[in-house]
């Protein structure tokens, strides 16, 4: 079988692109966060990072771990309902190998993903690019409960909170919906009245998702998520207790789901900058001193948004060229 050519070269200037926008947004985080630990005080911040040893550096990491490892199983779960031969360890690989492009704006560099799966099955892109969409909605929907369940039990409010869960979960539920989606393409496309091969492919894609509308699936998949994303939530809490701070475990799931989906929001490369001042910002309000609120935000986001990327530095390499090899045993056949 023959596959249309790869545009794999066309993407390597904008992966370079999205990789230099990614380092000049974290040099700009770093000289914020460098600039409020100068405004507090160097020697105060200093000493609460010399709190975490090397146990508890570890543990943060692999509660990181427990996220990546439950939302790769749900990447599987949805690969298989699109009809993709069992290959739980070529998932896993798509699936970490994608998280080096996690950092682009509005992370649609995941989308490599795709690409892989092209390669190394032939399924086409109208069958395989939904897969990308209804995980994203799955974890909004993860996150929407986590959030709307840790302000049910926390004492503590944070303002604006619950519309951005209804958001979320809002956002969620039209992404999976396969006839509202087709539905939105067609008024769009009537709207603007250009571009008709594009909106005929949106369709194709929307009326896609009805391989994910399974109502099994779907709890499966939200189950998975919540448990990932709750095991960085517990993170964030053991995180605080490490630092003194006194804090409930719903408080700081709470605020750790707010500042990253507030961060999404703004769709910066991995939320960055809106997640980090988001954060600072609702621990200094649950009255933690300021050098707990800038350490505990730098760890935190060290251990899960930049441990993911230097996973996916690692795994990248190896999934574009396991995709490459794959595809020309697939063309030679």
């Amino acid at each position: 079988m023959t596959l249309p050519p790869s545009p794999a070269p066309a993407a390597a200037p904008r992966r370079w692109r999205d990789l230099a926008l990614l380092g000049g947004l974290m040099a700009l985080v770093v000289a914020g966060l460098i600039g409020l630990a100068a405004a507090t005080g160097w020697a105060e911040t200093r000493a609460q990072l010399l709190r975490l040893g090397p146990v508890q550096v570890a543990a943060l990491l692999g509660f990181s771990l427990v996220n990546y490892l439950m939302r790769g199983l749900r990447w599987h779960l949805f690969a298989r309902r699109i009809g993709l031969p069992p290959g739980l360890v070529r998932d896993m690989r798509h699936f970490l190998g994608g998280f080096l492009m996690s950092a682009t704006p509005g992370r649609v560099g995941e989308l490599v993903r795709i690409r892989w799966i092209r390669r190394e099955t032939g399924v086409p892109l109208d069958r395989s690019a939904p897969l990308f969409l209804v995980d994203r909605a799955a974890d909004l929907v993860a996150m929407a409960l986590i959030l709307a369940g840790a302000l049910a039990l926390s004492a503590s409010g944070i303002a604006g909170a619950l519309p951005l869960a209804g958001l979320a979960l809002g956002t969620a539920v039209v992404a999976t919906r396969p006839r509202l989606l087709a539905g939105l393409v067609t008024l769009a496309y009537r709207a603007l009245g250009c571009c008709p091969r594009l909106f005929v492919r949106a369709r194709g894609m929307a009326r896609a998702l009805r391989h994910f509308s399974h109502s099994g699936t779907l709890a499966a998949a939200v189950g998975l998520g919540v448990v990932g994303w709750m095991a960085e939530g517990v993170a964030f809490y053991m995180l605080l207790i490490w630092l003194g701070a006194d804090i409930a475990l719903s408080t700081a799931t709470a605020i750790f789901v707010f500042a990253t989906l507030a961060g999404g929001l703004t769709g910066a490369p991995g939320g960055l900058g809106g997640a980090e001042a988001a954060m600072i910002a609702l621990l200094t309000l649950e009255g933690l001193p300021p050098e707990t609120s800038i350490a505990a935000t730098a760890v935190i986001r060290v251990t899960t948004l930049w441990f993911a990327i230097g996973l996916g530095a690692m795994v990248f390499p190896i999934a574009e060229r396991m995709s490459k090899r794959t595809r020309h045993a697939m063309e030679n056949r």
